[in-house]
């Protein structure tokens, strides 16, 4: 069962939406890439799509495996330095030619079946923003530090901004182009999950939440996010909220 804040703003009505770009950042994930690029090529999407895989300067063997992809819908494009998520969807971002933008992981945490779901609101005209909620699906495997660290970052995100998210921190943000386009983004690292969101909510858009499934990892496997990246999105919450626009 969906959950989601009211939408009536008059920026949430029925779109042509016809192209989606998903952009996908990628450091130091060879073991990974392309079983998640597969997984996006195979899902039920009813629009064009385009993968625009941002290579954040890997030190494993990621280049050689997105050097095999040869799939039309694919696109690779190299930081010659290791800068962040943040600066790899940035990246991404001024590529990309769609109407609307997915960012996905790059490990297989997040099912690319799961994005038919968090299109429905956007393609139905009832949200421009739509989050997948890893706290309303079939959570698996996430640790008690990371779930109590995402709890409070949520819970402290709708009391700076007077939401109602259960999940701030999730990677699947699927966001009208031109909106997303008009959010100003500085962001290097972890800290884009808490800027776009806290911008968004400032502007006053609401955030439309799927319930999506989730198989998480830990460090040893691979996992990046530290407890510095979340007194990072601490700090970018409380500095965006009083910010002005």
């Amino acid at each position: 069962m969906e959950s989601s804040e009211e939408i009536t703003q008059p920026e949430a009505r029925a779109r042509p939406y016809s192209k989606l770009s998903v952009i996908m950042p990628v450091y130091n994930e060879e073991t990974t890439v392309a079983q998640i690029v597969d997984r996006l090529l195979a899902a039920q999407i009813p629009l064009d799509k385009e993968v625009l895989i941002v290579d954040d300067a890997s030190s494993d063997g990621t280049a050689a495996v997105l050097d095999r992809l040869a799939f039309p819908e694919v696109r690779i494009i190299r930081h010659p330095d290791n800068r962040g998520k943040g600066a790899a969807i940035r990246t991404g971002l001024a590529e990309a030619s769609g109407d609307l933008i997915l960012i996905q992981d790059a490990d297989l945490e997040y099912d690319p079946a799961d994005i038919p779901n968090l299109l429905e609101p956007l393609l139905s005209g009832r949200a421009r923003a739509v989050y997948g909620s890893r706290f309303t699906g079939a959570e698996q495997n996430m640790s008690l530090l990371h779930r109590l660290g995402n709890r409070f970052l949520s819970i402290l995100t709708n009391l700076l901004y007077g939401s109602s998210l259960s999940d701030m921190e999730t990677c699947y943000k699927l966001i009208d182009a031109d909106l997303m386009r008009g959010v100003h983004l500085t962001a290097e690292r972890f800290d884009f999950e808490p800027e776009i969101t806290g911008k968004l909510l400032k502007q006053g858009i609401k955030i439309h939440e799927v319930p999506i499934s989730y198989k998480g990892r830990e460090f040893h496997e691979g996992k990046k996010i530290t407890w510095r990246d979340g007194f990072a999105a601490l700090w970018t919450l409380l500095k965006v909220r009083f910010e002005k626009l």
